[in-house]
């Protein structure tokens, strides 16, 4: 799979079977209510999170989200008074394992995949909970996971998570 032509980037049709998510990476002043305004934008548009992890300095907060419709959340963005920038990720659901973590980054260390950071999803189908990933390299990384029998997680099975959660 190679996903290097931009030209190929996710449209927003409905079940697409594009193989990463999209994540949002939202700056704002580091005061009390901002992140709540943020939120309360996206829950007026209709918006699910499906993953929010946030990192603050003294003055500014950048939050990293994932939201259960990327095309419709761009387009909020771009309208709103937010300075933000787009980032792609990999889903993966968490193997039946003992140690599911260890497997997933093991599968990368082989292939020499680099993690910069990983946060969970509000995902969960087949009893199995779920991960984004930051990779140095998204196209091995996604290759890789799925040679080593992982399930990646698509925009489409967010979408169709709301009757397993």
């Amino acid at each position: 799979m190679e996903f290097e032509d931009q030209s190929a980037y996710p449209t927003g049709e409905p079940g697409k079977e594009w193989p990463c998510l999209r994540q949002f990476c939202v700056f704002m002043e580091n005061r009390v209510g901002y992140l709540h305004q943020l939120l309360k934008l996206l829950e007026k548009f209709d918006l699910r999170i499906i993953a929010l992890s946030t990192v603050d300095s003294v003055d500014v907060a950048m939050s990293r989200i994932v939201l259960d419709n990327y095309e419709h959340a761009r387009e909020i963005f771009e309208l709103s008074n937010y300075t933000f920038f787009e980032k792609d990720l990999i889903g993966v659901e968490l193997p039946d394992d003992t140690q599911p973590y260890m497997r997933i980054c093991l599968s990368l260390l082989q292939a020499e995949v680099n993690i910069d950071y990983t946060y969970p999803l509000l995902y969960r189908r087949h009893g199995r909970g779920a991960i984004a990933l930051c990779v140095d390299d998204i196209d091995l990384g996604i290759k890789t996971l799925s040679e080593q029998g992982h399930r990646i997680i698509t925009e489409k099975d967010l979408k169709d998570d709301d009757e397993y959660i």
